[in-house]
């Protein structure tokens, strides 16, 4: 795996320094398809989700390095 396709310019007001308050107004992306995406936010995933879908949780956390 190439590392440096992961490179990309991320502009600074995108950058979350702090949880979203309240939390479950965090931005969501739905990816539909190849082609289909949407924003969302957390708030939205009783109405998003489906039987039978697999919700994968990302529990790492970030060190602070600024």
């Amino acid at each position: 795996m190439r590392v440096d396709l992961f490179d990309f310019d991320l502009p600074q007001d995108l950058i979350a320094l702090r949880p979203a308050r309240p939390r479950d107004s965090a931005r969501l992306l739905l990816a539909q398809g190849q082609k289909s995406f949407s924003d969302k936010t957390v708030s939205n995933l009783p109405q998003i989700l489906r039987e039978g879908d697999v919700l994968v949780f990302n529990d790492t956390r970030v060190i602070p390095a600024q």
